[in-house]
């Protein structure tokens, strides 16, 4: 049996690729040094992915000791062949064993579902009127995040209480540059204004400085500030600015008592709470930031079985905190193996002191306990809800008259404005629901415009093209929005690609649109069949065709609004957002711009005569010819 080659900047390994594998050879040449071994079936399938401290010890003991777990004795049942990467730190090995488990997915390791991205709240300081706005992925721009929030809901709700504190502008730059009249927001005391100058850039600036205190939980000195100001301005009968800065003090303290948390020793809180019940896992993860608490969320790892809850949480640990911010206190409820190790590991990630500590009293057992109470009660929905997606499933296997029962099912739909930045949505649901981190939209071009049967034939090409070449598994059924002509169409891409293991199924709404009255194709039937409107298995239809329409509508709005945003006046070299805004100031738009004449152009701060005529000529080719 030969040793399986991996990449060079992943570590050495220290089998030869050409060497058939034999343990106790392999076992004498290993190194006592840190790193990550990798187990491997004969069929070459990855089994588990591994970190030590100590590579000799851990591996060693797999196959020296005799008393081990029905769950690694069956994975030792099918190892065949071992391979270690040496790394330099026990930081490096917790990084790498992460990447190849979230790329392998190894079917006996403990696997997060959870691996989305968390938004934070961002402030920007890099212009004169920083904005306020919501942020995923890496932090790059300049400027201050907080967070993360457990769901962009709780972080929306956050963003509108401090707009009617601080009335921070929230509209992208291109927005702001292009204003000539106050928006929405500012009639309803939202925003202040900046783009059309009805704040000074120092009272903005001092508003961006207490959003920023009152993020960073100095809110009682925001608050205080404030109640100074605005006795001041009484005694100084400015009522007008002493009401607007009470409506400041009574919204602020709307979200202290929203969100304040009595904090015990102050800084950042993770508080996680890892719960068993009935051989499955649930672990709760509440988020506390500056002395507020910002929400949890609940996350149910796979392939753990038969895993201890120290086990379980180091192997949350170690994936969870790999790619994602860590603060400086984890207060957790189980402890693992290792707990110091993988302290200095976090600590030396986050390139500063992480404690990781098991509360015994106080405020924060008391959020301990209240984290293992939501994991409990999320655990117990999780299983009445499997129940009823294992009927769901059922459900359609009777429905399609289908062999087995079908572990996946995805719906496309088909957005656009009259034909107008075209977008294809594909949503993904299994017996738990709706996977939303697998869903995709497909951006659709070279078709003729408003083309809906071209775009959905596209549309389904793409997806099961991509699926193929990765070798991902393909669902059992899959909806299409639309009638038998959309349908014929779908049918089309999945012989192309010769994929017959699909059931296709069309679902074209009645002539009054009317939920209940939808009709049904299957390439099988010889005829459309129409379900009964309360039917079980057209719900779960509704649900996903509804889930499709949704995803895709408003990835084909953002598309659209930011094609829309972009200006014409882009295309004309030497003109920036400041001279852009000081046109669009002067004529009021576009159509006042292309009415102007040279000598009006140049009457406006910035613009010179050459410019005037560039200007002039785009609007206007071969005019002053």
């Amino acid at each position: 049996m030969k040793a399986r080659p991996t990449e060079a900047d992943e570590g050495t390994i220290l089998q030869e690729a050409e060497q058939p594998f034999v343990l106790a050879d392999f076992l004498r040449q290993l190194s006592a040094g840190p790193g990550i071994y990798q187990m491997f079936s004969g069929a070459g399938q990855i089994l588990y992915v591994g970190k030590a401290r100590n590579l000799k010890r851990r591996v060693s003991s797999y196959f020296h000791k005799n008393r081990h777990s029905p769950k690694t004795v069956a994975m030792l049942g099918q190892v065949e062949r071992v391979e270690v990467i040496h790394t330099h730190t026990e930081t490096e090995a917790l990084v790498l064993e992460a990447q190849l488990i979230k790329r392998h997915h190894p079917p006996y390791n403990i696997l997060l579902r959870d691996d989305k991205s968390y938004p934070y709240l961002f402030i920007e300081t890099s212009s004169e009127f920083p904005r306020m706005g919501l942020h995923r992925g890496a932090q790059r721009a300049k400027g201050q995040y907080f967070g993360p929030y457990p769901a962009v809901s709780a972080l929306r709700e956050s963003m509108l209480l401090l707009q009617k504190a601080f009335r921070l502008r929230t509209c992208e730059d291109s927005v702001f540059s292009n204003r000539s009249r106050a928006c929405l927001h500012y009639q309803i005391r939202r925003c202040s204004g900046p783009c059309v100058g009805h704040v000074s850039q120092e009272d903005y600036a001092a508003d961006v400085n207490a959003t920023l205190q009152f993020l960073q939980g100095r809110s009682d000195e925001v608050l205080q500030g404030l109640q100074s100001r605005m006795q001041a301005a009484a005694e100084n009968l400015a009522f007008e600015e002493a009401a607007k800065l009470r409506d400041q003090v009574a919204a602020l303290s709307k979200i202290q008592e929203r969100q304040y948390v009595a904090q015990s020793g102050g800084g950042d809180f993770d508080v996680l709470a890892a719960v068993e019940e009935n051989g499955q896992w649930c672990v709760y993860l509440s988020f506390l930031r500056h002395g507020r608490q910002l929400g949890g969320c609940s996350i149910f790892p796979r392939h753990a079985e038969g895993a201890r809850g120290a086990e379980m949480m180091a192997a949350f640990l170690s994936q969870y905190y790999a790619d994602r911010e860590i603060p400086g206190n984890l207060l957790l409820n189980l402890l693992p193996r290792g707990v110091a190790a993988l302290q200095e590991a976090l600590s030396e990630l986050a390139g500063r002191k992480v404690l990781i500590d098991q509360p015994q009293r106080g405020p924060r057992k008391r959020w301990m306990q209240m984290a293992e109470t939501n994991a409990r009660l999320a655990l117990r929905a999780r299983v009445q809800n499997a129940g009823q997606g294992r009927r769901r499933m059922e459900l359609l296997r009777d429905l399609f008259g289908l062999e087995d029962t079908p572990q996946r099912m995805e719906c496309f739909d088909i957005s656009h404005t009259r034909g107008e930045a075209a977008t294809a949505s594909c949503v993904v649901f299994d017996a738990d629901g709706a996977r939303k981190d697998a869903y995709r939209r497909f951006n659709i071009k070279d078709i003729t415009p408003g083309d809906d049967y071209a775009a959905m034939e596209q549309a389904v090409l793409r997806r099961y093209l991509r699926l193929q070449d990765e070798g991902q598994s393909l669902p059992e059924i899959v909806f299409i929005d639309g009638g038998p002509a959309q349908l014929a169409r779908a049918v089309a891409a999945l012989a192309e690609l010769g994929i017959d293991s699909i059931q296709l199924c069309g679902v074209s709404k009645g002539t009054s649109r009317r939920p209940g009255l939808e009709s049904l194709h299957a390439p099988q039937w010889s005829a459309p069949r129409q379900l009964a409107p309360d039917d079980p298995a057209l719900l779960v239809i509704q649900e996903i065709r509804d889930e499709a329409h949704r995803f895709a509508i408003t990835g084909h709005r953002a598309r659209r609004s930011k094609a829309r945003q972009e200006s014409e006046l882009d295309a004309i070299g030497g003109i920036g957002p400041k001279r852009r805004g000081a046109l669009l100031r002067r004529f009021g738009g576009l159509r006042g711009i292309r009415d102007a004449g040279v000598d009006d152009l140049q009457r406006v701060e910035g613009i010179r005569r050459e410019l005037a005529e560039r200007i002039y000529d785009h609007f206007h080719p071969g005019a002053r010819a």
